[in-house]
């Protein structure tokens, strides 16, 4: 299992396997074929259904354009066997002879793979050696440690520095987007909501308030990636308000110090690479259970951490808030990381608070472990028909146009 800087990647929205992966893969067939006259990328299935909604051909154009004329083929009803998310890039010389061609994959949370490995633009090798959250689970009990305390065994020494840079732009993402008012980008003309809820939250009594603050804080960061600002994959674009939102409650009403929530998001990073490791986090391989779900049980375990939760109490926050987003689809409108991707977002995170509570009144001991949750939701996700894992085809978004 690689390092959690693979669960928080920095970057624009508004998709972290529509637009940062296409736009990363863009650039290393770049960097091999510098000389190419033309390029040819061939998008197929989730990535072609919704890539015009997510900006993939702009992200892909932003990279070979200034270098060479580009042609972008659709294919959205061709699926390569290996992942739902493939692209084909070739190059052509002066005179039009084919001199490569390159198939890759976006795999989600912006990490790209060929059939047999996934490529990064510096090979990462696997740090952890444990990669079920019951073997991690054994192994706080029996040195009696925490989730966070793994990771630094894991991680190098600057993995602090890195998580204190998420957490800045993760602040930052929600600052910005409780100041932003006017319509999202694209054709749905959704008007962003953050600073509305915002505003109303602090008019309630505590109770209120404090759930009203959340879904702004969450409504904030998703405004901000709907509209290609920088956010932080947590595990996603799609599901980048859910972390934030709920630290940033947690941190400006109950005082909890940065150095307290940088190993709550460890905690969070280390549940993302379980799933990541064992099932998946790509909307269009799994559904939206692998992105808002996976954010979820990511932000239920760091909340419950927080308030002192047991490594037990801590592993059955995250089992709920993953189990009880089994089954939900993808299904993007117009193929927009907007509806019902803003709203979602809002929602899990008052989720992931309820989750944290609910463990908390618990001895942690349960029937149905994390783990068991996420084979189920692997094969949840792949019993799932096309239509619903992010082609905008089905569900939602059916008998609404493509962008």
């Amino acid at each position: 299992m690689k390092t959690i800087r693979e669960i928080y990647r920095i970057g624009n929205g508004p998709s972290s396997s529509h637009t940062m992966a296409p736009k990363k893969a863009a650039g290393i067939f770049l960097a091999k074929h510098p000389e190419a006259k033309r390029f040819k990328v061939t998008l197929y299935g989730s990535l072609a259904a919704t890539g015009k909604g997510h900006l993939t051909d702009m992200a892909i154009l932003s990279v070979l354009q200034p270098q060479a004329e580009v042609e972008i083929a659709w294919q959205p009803k061709t699926f390569l066997p290996f992942h739902p998310n493939a692209m084909t890039f070739a190059s052509y010389d002066g005179n039009g002879k084919l001199t490569d061609n390159w198939t890759v994959y976006s795999i989600g949370g912006g990490a790209l793979a060929e059939k047999d490995r996934e490529i990064e633009e510096t090979p990462m090798e696997d740090i952890y050696s444990m990669t079920k959250m019951s073997e991690i689970l054994h192994w706080c009990e029996k040195t009696g440690k925490s989730y966070w305390e793994y990771v630094k065994e894991c991680e190098d020494k600057d993995i602090w520095d890195y998580l204190f840079q998420v957490w800045k732009t993760m602040k930052e993402a929600i600052e910005r987007g409780l100041e932003q008012e006017g319509v999202l980008p694209g054709p749905l003309n959704l008007r962003r909501k953050a600073a509305t809820y915002h505003i109303r939250a602090t008019g309630y009594r505590e109770s209120l308030r404090s759930r009203g603050l959340v879904f702004s804080y969450a409504l904030a960061v998703s405004e901000e990636n709907a509209s290609g600002g920088k956010i932080v994959t947590a595990p996603t674009c799609g599901s980048c308000g859910v972390m934030p939102a709920v630290l940033y409650h947690l941190q400006k009403s109950r005082d909890f110090s940065d150095t307290r929530i940088l190993r709550a998001l460890a905690t969070a990073g280390l549940i993302g690479n379980i799933v990541k490791t064992n099932a998946s986090i790509s909307g269009a391989e799994v559904g939206c259970q692998g992105e808002v779900g996976v954010a979820c049980a990511m932000a239920s375990a760091a909340a419950n951490q927080l308030f002192g939760g047991s490594p037990s109490q801590i592993e059955y926050a995250a089992e709920m808030g993953l189990e009880h987003h089994l089954g939900m689809t993808c299904d993007p409108v117009c193929g927009l990381v907007q509806i019902p991707c803003i709203e979602r977002n809002a929602y899990a995170a008052a989720r992931a608070l309820d989750a944290n509570l609910y463990a908390s009144f618990t001895d942690g001991m349960h029937r149905v472990s994390f783990d068991k949750v996420v084979e189920v939701m692997k094969q949840t996700g792949h019993d799932l028909p096309s239509l619903y894992k992010e082609t905008g085809e089905g569900g939602l978004a059916k008998d609404y146009e493509q962008m």
